[in-house]
């Protein structure tokens, strides 16, 4: 997906293209977090930015096991693979070889970091949202309890869907259930509101592939840059969320801020929790701040 305004250099390459970075699973419609924030004087006011935003490498309607039907097969991937991926086809499609930002929530965040350890000169800045540094403590638990629930189903090593997958790729997503809106939005819910809502969760995300979910969660698992993050030449700004249950700000926004030289930290406060990249309007004030020394290709 593209829409906004491309400008071009001397070399007719696109100079202002914005890259958003969706989180694990979500494909390129993730865009759309940041519509409300698109019209003229806003943040990302698409009269001066061209936005991109593809499905990332292991993400359903891109390259991973459930599109190529490789299945169990799919070569395991990290996220500086899906990073590459990315990188190669803003080069394939657009010729583009420098972008002026990059925007990435949760997993999209790892991306953004990743990218800006690893090309520290491909982007002028990036935004990282709800998102961390590495993954640790709660949320490593969490990914392995995935794993462990998806791998210790022996129907798994057969590469194909059976009644005994579908249950076990239920169970697997609603390990997730609680790790998305607050804690507080989850208390104030009566237990029959969360009965349901936990019963139609599970059953939405029986949509997604068990091995796309396999592998995305395994290329999350291990991720780390903590001893990277002082390679960073990009500005940074990192939005995090007092009440999200994922990536808490006292374990994981604070302490990257500390890390990155220079960076800004902006702690937004919303029921959404994890999820609270819904409601960026919210923060739209300081978003206009950071954006406004990119202005200009």
């Amino acid at each position: 997906m593209t829409f906004g305004t491309p400008k071009y250099d001397e070399k007719g390459i696109i100079c202002n293209a914005i890259v958003y970075a969706h989180g694990s699973l979500g494909n390129f419609s993730s865009m759309k977090k940041i519509f409300p924030l698109t019209s003229l004087k806003d943040p990302f006011d698409e009269s001066k930015y061209f936005f991109i935003c593809i499905s990332a490498l292991g993400s359903p309607g891109s390259c991973s096991p459930s599109t190529t039907n490789l299945k169990n097969k799919f070569p395991k991937y990290s996220i500086v693979d899906v990073v590459n991926f990315q990188k190669q086809f803003l080069k394939e499609k657009f010729g583009i070889e420098h972008i002026l930002g990059l925007i990435g929530n949760s997993m999209g965040g790892f991306v953004g970091l990743t990218q800006s350890i690893e090309y520290p000169d491909f982007q002028d800045f990036i935004i990282c949202g709800v998102s961390s540094y590495k993954v640790a403590g709660h949320d490593y638990i969490l990914s392995k309890f995935v794993d462990e629930i998806i791998t210790s189903d022996p129907d798994y090593a057969k590469g194909e869907l059976t009644y005994s997958l579908i249950r076990t790729l239920r169970l697997a997503n609603l390990a997730e259930f609680n790790f998305g809106i607050s804690k507080e939005a989850l208390r104030a819910m009566s237990n029959v509101e969360l009965d349901s809502e936990f019963e139609n969760f599970g059953n939405e995300t029986l949509e997604i592939d068990i091995y796309d979910l396999k592998y995305c969660n395994e290329s999350c698992m291990y991720f780390n840059v903590e001893d990277g993050l002082d390679k960073i030449k990009s500005k940074v700004l990192i939005i995090a969320c007092k009440q999200d249950p994922h990536f808490p700000p006292e374990l994981d926004s604070i302490p990257m801020s500390k890390m990155i030289k220079d960076s800004q930290l902006i702690i937004m406060d919303s029921q959404l929790g994890h999820l609270c990249f819904n409601e960026l309007e919210t923060i739209s004030d300081e978003l206009n701040e950071f954006m406004r020394d990119f202005d200009d290709c």
